[in-house]
């Protein structure tokens, strides 16, 4: 294995409910590795647009291949994780790794964040600080939140799905049992992307102990469906989702339907596991490629941050498993519209943060239309479709917002 842990997933005593302590372990080996097969990597030649239209940069991904091989520090990516309180428990037959950091202020609120695709816990680390000690980074101790961080099913340290099913509504079947494991009754959620789908299915679920939800990407819009129409901004946010249908949308079909294909390329090679993570959307593309070729990073979506996201998914092989998230959630979409049963609707309070570089800026309106019960929307004025990694400050002050009548 290229990452380990010092206790046995079967010891201890509790059974398979017990919550262990999980340090990572990277081997030298499985970095002597990486660096290998970066030195054999047979490139193509160049694209023949000046932008992204026909994929990832070769400029882009050389300069990320070669700060990779020559600049990047495995081991820091080991200590920052190492730093935090990582455990595993077995949830529904699925060993799940989690982040759990307590805040030091009383009455904290408890707060489940839930990454996305092509993302990890990683993207997360940097909302731990503000969220848990709020009064250090410009909030109150009455802002604080207990943080839990969990890596969904088939993605980072947590177990891949021997069985199909594991789709967002699994998920988040799992996550009500991890909190109350946990000792927790009451708490809120959060997510973007696969997050955002997992929280919004967590507030259909309705379990006992949500009192809560905030997304930054409305998972409504982006399944299709009929949306008002009549202003600009709801005209404007209609065009950008047909526009990333059109031509944006290349990983999104090819890991709904055939995920495996592309996982052989994603276990074999380091540069096609990183090309893929990157061709998400253009606005992070961009960014990202700027950071690489030009140096020059927006907000916290450095070079070395980035990395650190694509070498999880590489020692820990899970580019296949985590690519299968996709087709198990348009498995589900498929029997549910098949049983011609519409979803539960949300009846808890739910927040939404639009920000502006997201794949569309979802309208007030739409917000409104899928969740009748908003009490809390706001346009921010930077940040993307990453925004907890690329701005953790002020998607922790988002966060805040969203929950202060909750506290």
């Amino acid at each position: 294995m290229s990452v380990t842990m010092s206790t046995p997933e079967s010891a201890g005593a509790g059974g398979s409910t017990a919550v262990r302590p999980f340090p990572m372990a990277i081997s030298q080996d499985a970095i002597d590795d990486v660096y290998r097969r970066l030195a054999a990597t047979r490139w193509p030649s160049k694209e023949l647009v000046a932008d992204r239209s026909q994929g990832v940069q070769l400029a882009t991904l050389q300069a990320l291949a070669r700060y990779w091989a020559r600049d990047y520090d495995f081991r820091k990516l080991e200590a920052r994780l190492n730093a935090l309180p990582q455990f595993k428990t077995e949830i529904d037959g699925v060993g799940v790794h989690f982040i759990h950091v307590k805040s030091r202020h009383e009455n904290a609120l408890p707060l489940i964040i839930t990454h996305g695709w092509p993302g990890s816990v990683v993207e997360l680390l940097e909302v731990v600080g503000p969220l848990t000690d709020p009064t250090a980074h410009g909030g109150s101790a009455d802002d604080a939140f207990d943080l839990v961080l969990p890596s969904v099913p088939g993605y980072g340290f947590s177990s891949q799905p021997t069985q199909i099913g594991w789709d967002a509504g699994r998920v988040a079947h799992a996550w009500p049992e991890l909190m109350n494991r946990l000792g927790y009754s009451r708490y809120v959620a959060q997510g973007g992307d696969v997050g955002a789908a997992v929280t919004d299915a967590m507030a259909r679920l309705a379990p006992k102990g949500l009192v809560g939800i905030h997304t930054n990407l409305l998972v409504t819009g982006l399944g299709g469906g009929s949306h008002p129409s009549s202003t600009e901004e709801e005209r404007a946010a209609a065009d950008a989702l047909s526009a990333f249908r059109a031509t944006g949308f290349g990983y999104f079909l090819e890991q709904a339907t055939r995920p495996q294909t592309i996982g052989y390329a994603l276990l074999d090679s380091p540069v096609a596991l990183a090309a893929w993570m990157l061709d998400h959307d253009t606005d992070s593309y961009y960014k990202i490629s700027h950071a690489f070729v030009d140096g020059e990073p927006a907000g916290n979506l450095t070079r070395d941050h980035i990395l650190d996201n694509i070498a999880l998914y590489w020692l820990t092989a899970t580019g296949a498993s985590a690519a299968r998230s996709y087709w198990e959630s348009g498995r589900a979409q498929a029997l549910g519209a098949a049983g011609g049963q519409a979803p539960p609707r949300v009846s808890i309070p739910v927040g939404f943060t639009q920000f502006p570089g997201e794949i569309f800026r979802a309208p007030r309106s739409w917000v409104e239309q899928a969740y009748p019960t908003v009490t809390y929307f706001n346009k921010a004025d930077k940040g993307g479709h990453f925004a907890a990694w690329e701005e953790p400050e002020l998607f922790s002050q988002e966060v805040r917002a969203a929950f202060k009548s909750l506290h």
